[in-house]
C-alpha cells in the first residue's frame, strides 16, 4: 500500500493533522491535543473530560520559598517548522518576557508535533529556555499526559509480566472506593469490574526504573487499539537509569514523565538563579498506535510496541527533528573505555567490572548523579569483561560516574571528559577502588542498591493487588509496613550472624513498629561473636537504598550515650515506603568503632529506627558489612 501523504488543515481555533493512519486535532493557539483518530476510533482520547485536558503538558514549579505552582503549558505562538509531503513538524510556543510585569513561569516554552508519511504515530517533544534576566525559580516536574477513553481503554502494560485489567476512573470515588493511609492507594470496595473487588488501586504500584523502561501503554476493546509511549533515550530524563517513575495509572492516563522527584524527593528539584540561563530539549517521544481485529491476537499489540521500541532505539538520534537544539548523530560524540574494580581483600588482582553501569552527567560528585536535574545524561553497561562504549552523547564537559554490583559506593572518574562533535574520545583502563579499609568481618545482604536480598512479607490479603501475588515484584503490594508489626508483635528483630538468614530473617524496611494505635521506634539488633578483637578502629559500613523522615542511631553492645558511635537526623525524603518501592537515593556511611567497645565472645550492634509516630518512615538497607582494623 502506497504512503498517503501528510496533510495539514488549519482552522480558526484548531489544527488537523492527517497521513493516513492517524490523525491529530491540535488546539490553537494552546498546542493541546484535543483528539486522536486511529484504528476505527473517532477519538481515542476521553471525551467526557474537558477538550483542553485530554492530552497536554504540565509542569509545577515555584519561586524560592514559595508554595507549588501548578498549570497546563500552553503555547500561544503557533507556527509550522516543517511541512513536506511526508514530512511535518508544528510548534506552539509560549516565550517569556522579563520585562513584563507579573507573576509568570519564567520559561519559555516550545511544544512540537511531528507526523511522518507511513508511520503510525507521531512524536512530541519541547524546548524550554530560561532567556536572560529570568527571576529565580524551582522546577519539580514535568511531563506530558494523555487521557484515553475510560470506556474504551481497560488493560495496561508496562512489562511482559506487569499486564491486567485496570480499574475504573468511578471506582476511586467514595462509594465505590475508601481511600486508605496513602492518599493514593484505594480499596476496591465495590468497584464497577466485581473481579477487583477487594483490590487495592495506587497508581505507584505501577512505577518503574528509566532503566527497566523504554514502553508502557494500554490496549483498548472494540475496537481492538493499542495506545504506547515509547522512550527512544533517557538521555534527557532527570536522575539516570535508577530514577523511578510513573507509567500509567487508572484513568485511563497514559504518562511521559520527564523530570519530577518521586522516590528521592527535593533534592531532585532544579534550582535556577536569578538571571541564570538554560535550555533543555524534553524528548522526542514516540506514540505508538497498533490495532488488529482479532481479539484472540491482542496479545500480539504487546510484542508488536517492544519491536517498535527498539526500532526506535535504533533510530536514536532522530534525524528529522527540525530544531538546532536537537542535535544529531553527526554533531554528537562518544566515549569508550574498560572499567576495573580492585578490592584487595577480594582479589590481588584487578576484576573486569562485569554488567557495570557506566555513564556521564553535569554532576561533579560521587554519586549526585542521581540528583541532576537539568543537564543529560548518557548511561551504559559494560560487557562480561568490562568494556563500554557511550554513544550519541551531546558535546559538552561531564562527570564519568558508575557503580558496580557487588561493590559498594560510586565510582567517579578523577578528570572530567570533554566530548567534541564526531569524536570518540578514548578513556582507556580505568579503576574503581571501592570503599574498604579492611578485612570482612561479617556482612548482611548483597550490594545492589537495592533492599531487594531481603525477606519481603506476603500482602495482608485485605489489601492484595493480584498483579503482585507470586511476582518477584512482591513489594509493590500496599501496607506491608504493618506485616513488619504482625511478625514481631511485642519485640524487635533479631539478626545472628551466621545463623539467620537475611532472606528470612531481614525485614526489608526498617519501621516504625506498631504498638496499639501509636508508632513507635524500632531497634534491631545485630548479634556476632569475635573471638579475639584487634586493636585498632572497625568499620561498620551502612549501604542504604532508601530512607524517609529516619533518625538513625548506631550502639554498639550498650543502648548508651558512651557507645552510640553514629547518629544522623531526618535521613531522607524517598517516601518509598508508602510508595511501594525498593530503593530510592542510595547513600553510603562509615562508622567507626574503637576496638575497646568490643569484647572477644558475643557482641552486639543496635541499630535504632528512632522517629515514632509514623507508619510511612522508615530505612531500607541495601548492605551491611564490619570491617576488621587493617593488617599490614
Amino acid at each position: 500500500m502506497a504512503k498517503k501523504n501528510v496533510t495539514l488543515t488549519t482552522q480558526a481555533s484548531y489544527i488537523t493533522v492527517d497521513n493516513g493512519l492517524v490523525r491529530l486535532t491540535i488546539s490553537k493557539p494552546g498546542g493541546l491535543l484535543t483528539a486522536i483518530k486511529y484504528g476505527g476510533m473517532g477519538n481515542l482520547l476521553d471525551l467526557k473530560s474537558n477538550e483542553f485536558n485530554r492530552g497536554y503538558w504540565d509542569i509545577n514549579w515555584n519561586l524560592p520559598g514559595g508554595q507549588d505552582r501548578y498549570q497546563l503549558l500552553r503555547g500561544s505562538e503557533y507556527s509550522v517548522i516543517n511541512l513536506s509531503n511526508d514530512h511535518l513538524e508544528v510548534s506552539f510556543k509560549s516565550t517569556y518576557d522579563p520585562s513584563i510585569p507579573g507573576t509568570r513561569l519564567p520559561l519559555t516554552v516550545d511544544v512540537r508535533y511531528v507526523v511522518r508519511s507511513g508511520v503510525s504515530g507521531f512524536y512530541c517533544y519541547a524546548i524550554y529556555e530560561r532567556p536572560p534576566g529570568c527571576p529565580a525559580c524551582d522546577l519539580a516536574q514535568t511531563r506530558m499526559v494523555f487521557k484515553l477513553r475510560r470506556e474504551r481503554f481497560h488493560y495496561m502494560a508496562i512489562s511482559d509480566n506487569k499486564q491486567r485489567i485496570m480499574p475504573m476512573p468511578e471506582d476511586l470515588l467514595p462509594g465505590r472506593g475508601k481511600q486508605l493511609i496513602v492518599p493514593e492507594s484505594v480499596l476496591l470496595v465495590n468497584p464497577i469490574n466485581p473481579d477487583l473487588k477487594g483490590e487495592v488501586d495506587d497508581k505507584y504500584q505501577y512505577s518503574m526504573d528509566n532503566k527497566d523502561g523504554g514502553v508502557h501503554g494500554w490496549i483498548s476493546s472494540h475496537p481492538i487499539v493499542g495506545f504506547w509511549i515509547i522512550f527512544p533515550s533517557h538521555e534527557f530524563r532527570n536522575g539516570g537509569p535508577t530514577k523511578q517513575n510513573l507509567t500509567v495509572h487508572t484513568g485511563p492516563a497514559c504518562l511521559a514523565m520527564f523530570h519530577g522527584s518521586h522516590y528521592i524527593g527535593n533534592d531532585m528539584v532544579a534550582h535556577f538563579e536569578e538571571g541564570e540561563t538554560w535550555r533543555k530539549v524534553f524528548g522526542p517521544f514516540f506514540v505508538y498506535l497498533n490495532a488488529t481485529m482479532d481479539v484472540s491476537k491482542a496479545y500480539n499489540l504487546w510484542l508488536d510496541a517492544k519491536k517498535q521500541r527498539l526500532m526506535e532505539e535504533s533510530l536514536w538520534p532522530y534525524q528529522f527533528i527540525s530544531s538546532p537544539y536537537y542535535l544529531t548523530y553527526k554533531e554528537r560524540g562518544s566515549a569508550t573505555g574498560r572499567l576495573f574494580v580492585q578490592d584487595r581483600f577480594i582479589s590481588s588482582s584487578l576484576l573486569p567490572a562485569k554488567s557495570a553501569f557506566i555513564g556521564l552527567s553535569a554532576a561533579r560528585t560521587q554519586g549526585s548523579w542521581q540528583t541532576e536535574s537539568k543537564g543529560y545524561q548518557f548511561w551504559v553497561q559494560t560487557d562480561s569483561d568490562g568494556n563500554f562504549t557511550i554513544k550519541n552523547i551531546i558535546p559538552g564537559v561531564y562527570g564519568l560516574h558508575g557503580w558496580v554490583t557487588g561493590f559498594i559506593g560510586d565510582y567517579m572518574r578523577e578528570e572530567l571528559v570533554t566530548i567534541s562533535a564526531g569524536s570518540e574520545t578514548q578513556l582507556g583502563n580505568l579503576t574503581y577502588v571501592p570503599p574498604r579499609d579492611g578485612p570482612t568481618v561479617w556482612e548482611i545482604g548483597f550490594p545492589d542498591r537495592t533492599a531487594n536480598d531481603y525477606y519481603v512479607p506476603d500482602v495482608n490479603p485485605m489489601y492484595v493487588n493480584k498483579l503482585f501475588l507470586d511476582s518477584p515484584e512482591k513489594f509493590r503490594q500496599y501496607g506491608l509496613w504493618d506485616r513488619y508489626t504482625d511478625l514481631h508483635p511485642k519485640s524487635d528483630q533479631v539478626f545472628t550472624i551466621g545463623i539467620s538468614n537475611p532472606k528470612e530473617d531481614w525485614f526489608f524496611a526498617h519501621v516504625d513498629r506498631r504498638d496499639g494505635e501509636k508508632y513507635v521506634p524500632s531497634t534491631w539488633e545485630i548479634r556476632f561473636n569475635l573471638r579475639s578483637v584487634t586493636v585498632g578502629t572497625y568499620k561498620l559500613r551502612l549501604s542504604i537504598a532508601s530512607a524517609t523522615r529516619t533518625d538513625l542511631q548506631v550502639h554498639v553492645n550498650q543502648m548508651n550515650a558512651q557507645q552510640l558511635v553514629f547518629q544522623t537526623m531526618n535521613l531522607g525524603a524517598d517516601n518509598t515506603v508508602c510508595r511501594h518501592g525498593i530503593h530510592g537515593l542510595y547513600q553510603l556511611f562509615c562508622v567507626d568503632i574503637s576496638s575497646m567497645l568490643l569484647i572477644n565472645g558475643d557482641n552486639c550492634i543496635f541499630l535504632t529506627q528512632a522517629r515514632g509516630g509514623d507508619a510511612l518512615c522508615g530505612i531500607l538497607y541495601d548492605y551491611i558489612r564490619l570491617e576488621a582494623p587493617p593488617t599490614s
